[in-house]
């Protein structure tokens, strides 16, 4: 969520529950409407402590695996440039095909699964560019032991670079199910309704507005900040972008000038493939 509908949304609860509170105020008898106030504080406190112990739990939940995909981002776009340097030790007849495959699988990334993400997708799909650096490799003969060294060290790079994607398509749908958020906004219903039974026609009206609007926002940014966690990759404050993806394509370009790699690459700019 963009911190610009975070702040409307805000906004918005806290002019309803304040104007709710004000309103339940002008029939409300001097001290609220409960008799014995430190009964009825201890009760509050057990809610509003209920809510945060849950919504700490799932906090810590959703930022685990925000940290996860984040991670996984990163450690898939290190080992596309391992790979990279790996393949360049293979037979000259496959050499030239797997670096322009890995090249194509970096620009796919960054293109084409990324906008996926954003949208909440994704999370079932495979690159195309995996495929093909497979069956390349499956027709590849490593003689030398220097070929057969690299060869096995391709296959552990290959196996760490499936774990960083699939680290990092796990946080795309969310992994909050709707059961968790329907209990969350049912207790923070809950709170609020509370609050309107602490309207005190002898306050103050910024007193009475204060109570309800700090309870009101502590609630909205809790569920904000879970919100954003659950989607690392939508537009917002804390967006995970394909940085480490973006840099490793430039990483990958320089160090085909170095090796002198000028082979044709087999995708266009965004990773779609283009005929021979």
């Amino acid at each position: 969520m963009s911190l610009f509908w975070t702040i409307l949304i805000l906004l918005a609860v806290n002019a309803a529950a304040i104007a709710a509170m004000l309103l339940v105020r002008r029939r409300a008898p001097e001290g609220s409407y409960f008799k014995d106030g430190d009964r009825a504080s201890g009760v509050f406190g057990v809610l509003a402590g209920g809510f945060a112990i849950f919504a700490g739990f799932i906090i810590f939940l959703a930022f685990t695996t925000y940290d996860q995909s984040r991670s996984g981002a990163e450690a898939e776009a290190i080992t596309v440039i391992q790979q990279f340097e790996s393949a360049e030790l293979f037979p000259p007849a496959v050499r030239h095909r797997l670096t322009g495959q890995l090249v194509c699988y970096a620009r796919s990334v960054v293109h084409r699964e990324w906008p996926q993400m954003v949208a909440g997708k994704g999370g079932d799909t495979i690159n195309p560019w995996g495929a093909a650096l497979f069956q390349t490799l499956r027709v590849t003969d490593p003689r030398t032991a220097t070929e057969q060294a690299a060869y096995g060290k391709y296959l552990d790079q290959r196996s760490d670079r499936e774990k960083g994607r699939s680290d990092r398509l796990h946080g795309a749908e969310g992994i909050i199910p709707t059961s968790v958020w329907l209990v969350l906004i049912l207790i923070a219903g809950v709170v609020f309704g509370f609050m309107l039974f602490f309207a005190d026609s002898g306050e103050g009206v910024g007193a009475q507005a204060m109570l309800m609007g700090s309870a009101a926002t502590v609630i909205v940014l809790t569920l904000a900040a879970i919100n954003a966690l659950n989607n690392p990759y939508r537009a917002g404050l804390g967006q995970i972008k394909p940085v480490a993806m973006q840099r490793s394509l430039r990483i990958l370009d320089a160090e085909r000038a170095i090796v002198n790699d000028r082979g044709p690459v087999p995708c266009d700019a965004r990773g779609a493939r283009v005929s021979s």
